[in-house]
C-alpha cells in the first residue's frame, strides 16, 4: 500500500532516477521574471527548480498562510494514494492534466509500481515542466510516458492532440487528474464546462482525481491574502468553497470517504486516527475526492 510519508514522518526519498542535472538551463523564451504557479509550488515541496521571483511570490504567500508547505505535501501524498487506488482498481491509462514540476512521488512512479504496463501523459502548458518532463522520460519504456505542451483552457486541443492519441485509448478507462490545477481556472474562464469536456470524452469505467484549493478552512485574511499575492503570478488562485468544488465531478460516483478535507482522503496505508496525522493538518485548505464515471 501507498503510505503517505507526510502523515507518518517518514522520507520520501526513493531511488527514482528524475534525469536533473547540474548544468541544466531553463528554454530561452522562459520568463524567469514572473512568479509562476507550477515552481512556487515545487518551492513549498522544497525542490530548486524555481528562480527568484518564485521564491519571492511563494515565501510572501507562505507568512500569510503558513500551512502551504504542508498543503503541498499533502497534496503530493494525496496524488500517490489516489493513482495507487486507481490503478488497483484495474485503470491503466493516466492523464494528469498541470502536473507541474515532475517530483518524487509522481504519477507515473506510482502507477508503475502498481502496473508497470500503465501509461501516463503529463500535460502541462510551462515550457520548464515539459523540458524536466522529457528528461525524465529518459529511463521509462518507450510509449508508456508522454509529455504534452498544452493549456487546461482549451480542452479540446489536449483531447485531440495527437501525442494523447498516441498513448491513451479514449474507448478504454483513463484516470483524469487534475490535481491543484482548477484553481487557477477562473469561472469565467469557463472552469466547470472545461472539466465536462473532459469527462464528457472518457469511457465508462474511468476516474476523476481532484483536489482543489478552499477558503473553507482558512482564516477569511489568510485566504484573502493569498489571493493576492497570486495575481502576480502566472495565474490567479481561484479558492472555491465545496459547494463549488463538488459540481465537477458532475454525476461521477464518488469513492469512499467522498469529497473530504484533503489530507483525510484515505491517509496513509490505512484511514489513521487524525491525532497521527500532521501537526497543523486543520489548517490545510484543499478538498480532494476520486470519482468513477459509470
Amino acid at each position: 500500500m501507498y503510505e503517505d510519508s507526510a502523515a507518518t514522518g517518514r522520507s520520501t526519498d526513493t531511488e527514482w532516477d528524475w534525469g536533473r542535472t547540474g548544468d541544466w538551463q531553463p528554454p530561452s523564451e522562459l520568463d524567469t521574471g514572473v512568479p509562476h504557479t507550477a515552481r512556487m509550488y515545487d518551492y513549498y515541496l522544497g525542490g530548486k527548480d524555481n528562480f527568484e521571483a518564485d521564491r519571492k511570490a511563494a515565501q510572501a504567500a507562505i507568512a500569510a498562510y503558513p500551512a502551504l508547505p504542508l498543503l503541498a505535501r499533502t497534496n503530493r501524498q494525496f496524488l500517490g494514494r489516489a493513482v495507487e487506488y486507481v490503478a488497483g482498481r484495474g485503470v491503466r491509462q493516466f492523464v494528469d492534466i498541470g502536473t507541474g514540476i515532475p517530483a518524487v512521488g509522481s504519477t507515473s512512479e506510482v502507477a508503475r509500481r502498481v502496473a508497470p504496463d500503465a501509461r501516463v501523459v503529463y500535460v502541462d502548458n510551462d515550457p520548464i515542466v515539459a523540458t524536466h518532463a522529457r528528461a525524465l522520460l529518459a529511463g521509462h519504456p518507450a510509449g508508456h510516458t508522454s509529455v504534452i505542451e498544452a493549456d487546461l483552457r482549451d480542452p479540446a486541443t489536449i483531447l485531440g492532440h495527437p501525442g494523447l492519441a498516441a498513448a491513451v485509448d479514449l474507448s478504454q478507462p483513463v484516470a483524469l487528474m487534475l490535481v491543484a490545477v482548477l484553481h487557477f481556472i477562473r469561472d469565467e474562464e469557463g472552469a466547470q464546462q472545461i472539466v465536462r469536456t473532459l469527462r464528457d470524452a472518457l469511457a465508462p469505467g474511468s476516474a476523476l482525481i481532484l483536489s482543489h484549493g478552499s477558503p473553507d478552512f482558512a482564516s477569511r485574511e489568510s485566504a484573502a491574502e493569498g489571493t493576492r499575492i497570486y495575481r502576480s503570478a502566472s495565474a490567479p488562485l481561484v479558492l472555491r468553497p465545496r459547494s463549488g468544488v463538488e459540481p465537477f465531478f458532475g454525476d461521477f460516483d464518488f469513492v469512499g470517504p467522498g469529497l473530504v478535507q484533503l489530507p483525510l482522503w484515505r491517509p496513509a496505508a490505512g484511514h489513521v486516527p487524525t491525532s497521527e496525522l500532521p501537526e497543523g493538518w486543520q489548517d490545510v485548505s484543499a478538498y480532494a475526492g476520486v470519482a468513477f464515471k459509470r
